[in-house]
């Protein structure tokens, strides 16, 4: 795996990305389809909104999924970068640090974590110009 930066850090999982989201997509447009056929056949307009319902549950399901695994990654970083800001400065970090600021910090090395993250609380740094404003570093490859 090369070394990983701002450049290449976003990690996509190809099954959800490339595999699953398509076919709930299509899944989803083609039972809808369905349905519009079904309106006025009695026969079939029952089982076509049916189709849809659970599609539509279980797209949500699936994007929710999703949606609850990178919450619970967000809390663990935050309590690591808390750690690390404690074991580096005998601090927490500051409150007005947004999860997404934090997030956005721990690709900084422990010689410029301290300084951006005061930069980041003080000007209000968005997560996208965190990452940016980083000189040396640190991979996570662990997140998906």
């Amino acid at each position: 795996m090369p070394e990983q930066s701002y450049a290449n850090h976003r990690q996509f999982v190809p099954a959800f990305h490339y595999v699953l989201s398509p076919i709930l997509l299509l899944t989803l447009i083609g039972s809808c389809v369905n349905l519009y056929h079904s309106f006025g056949n009695h026969d079939r307009i029952y089982s076509a909104s049916l189709i849809v319902v659970l599609t539509v549950g279980l797209t949500l399901t699936a994007f929710l999924a999703r949606i609850f695994a990178l919450k619970a990654q967000d809390r663990a970083i935050r309590a690591e970068e808390n750690l690390r800001c404690f074991a580096l400065t005998g601090k927490l970090l500051d409150a007005r640090l947004s999860v997404g600021q934090v997030v956005a910090l721990r690709f900084a090395s422990d010689g410029e974590f301290v300084e951006l993250a005061r930069r980041a609380a003080d000007q209000g740094m968005s997560p996208d110009d965190i990452k940016k404003a980083v000189q040396n570093w640190r991979a996570d490859t662990h997140r998906v």
